[in-house]
């Protein structure tokens, strides 16, 4: 999946959290949103604040996409509330293939 393919997929499919998203889709995304949010940033706090609003349920939903893809629940996306410890075992689980065949 490219760059843009991956964009306007994680936009399309704005709050869907069922399915799966293969790992390109997935940290192409974040590569987008983290320069968004950068560049949004150099413009203006306010306007980077509305920024993450705006992409923070997509970037939500990829997620839960991605770990179904990995053959692992959603629910697991509460890890990000550990500090360091959750966000580097969200980020080795996101770094994995896909698990075939799974229950998503």
């Amino acid at each position: 999946m490219t760059f843009g393919e991956s964009i306007s997929t994680c936009f399309s499919k704005y709050a869907a959290f069922e399915g799966r998203a293969s790992r390109s889709e997935y940290w192409w995304w974040v590569l987008f949103t983290f320069l968004a949010w950068a560049a949004t940033s150099i413009l203006s706090n306010q306007l980077s604040a509305i920024f993450s609003l705006l992409v923070l349920l997509p970037s939500l939903a990829v997620g839960a996409r991605r770990l179904h893809d990995t053959d692992r629940s959603a629910w697991f996306l509460l890890l990000y509330f550990i500090p360091l410890i959750g966000l580097i075992i969200l980020i080795v689980w996101f770094i994995q293939d896909a698990k075939e065949p799974n229950r998503f």
